[in-house]
């Protein structure tokens, strides 16, 4: 199988605006597919803004709503993958939540984060209870996790066990946890052996400063890109063959004991 490239936008948007940030989605897709990317990952609340305060539940709308219709719409122009994060609204619930698109528009799978971070998210959001949320792409299998998802050894573990091969984590990961980045997420991906994507917002929203530094870290624990502080656009390379060839050599999974670890649950 080819390498699958693709496309990290490091980018914030405009917080509370859903047609510019959708305008944005739209002009970088078809940047990302003019250069060969066959997929794009956007932040965590890329669609509305992350720090908007009670306009997370006013612009909360359905997984299959008219921001996903129109998502899919991009996808299927430009023939690439997209996932994107948004707030998703199911009856009383919202959940901070990512889609993950085909490149012919098709839904390929829905995530909510599992673990909500402090008490912004805790009061404007409902927790997901499903772990590992997994799609086919391009040949590879795909998990979703969403920022502070990925902080919990036993999520990623999960994806690992799963066959997850690249993982996807729009993320909205702030001062002064900048470590996540540059440190944690490496470990991750070279302990459970995948590649993980790993895409931030930039800049101050709000009460909030984000750091940028978005990855994609092959499963050596070696970031393939790396980002500045503010917004761009990154490219990097997911290899199959690469994969197959670390996994042979690297024995983590094949070394685990999984009876003496009964005490973790």
């Amino acid at each position: 199988m080819p390498p699958l490239r693709t496309a990290l936008l490091q980018n914030s948007g405009t917080p509370g605006d859903v047609q510019a940030n959708l305008a944005l989605l739209a002009e970088t897709a078809e940047r990302a597919a003019a250069v060969g990317a066959g997929l794009l990952i956007c932040p965590e609340m890329f669609l509305t803004g992350y720090a908007i305060g009670e306009d997370v539940s006013r612009l909360a709308e359905p997984a299959d709503g008219p921001c996903a219709q129109t998502v899919a719409a991009t996808a299927a122009r430009h023939g690439l993958a997209i996932v994107y994060g948004y707030p998703e609204r199911d009856g009383e619930h919202v959940y901070n939540a990512a889609r993950l698109v085909g490149p012919d528009g098709t839904a390929l799978a829905d995530y909510r984060k599992t673990h909500l971070f402090g008490g912004f998210e805790q009061q404007h959001f409902t927790a997901g209870d499903k772990t590992v949320v997994q799609a086919e792409l391009g040949g590879l299998r795909v998990g979703i996790m969403i920022c502070y998802d990925v902080e919990f050894p036993e999520n990623v573990r999960a994806h690992a066990l799963a066959g997850t091969d690249l993982l996807l984590v729009p993320t909205a990961q702030m001062h002064p946890f900048q470590f996540v980045a540059e440190s944690l997420v490496p470990v991750r991906a070279f302990e459970n052996q995948m590649y993980v994507a790993y895409v931030n917002r930039a800049g101050a929203e709000g009460e909030f400063e984000f750091v940028g530094l978005s990855t994609l870290v092959g499963p050596d624990g070696i970031a393939r890109t790396r980002g500045g502080r503010g917004p761009e656009l990154l490219f990097a390379d997911v290899d199959p063959e690469f994969l197959a060839a670390s996994r042979a050599e690297n024995p983590y999974l094949r070394d685990r004991r999984p009876g003496l670890y009964g005490s973790l649950i």
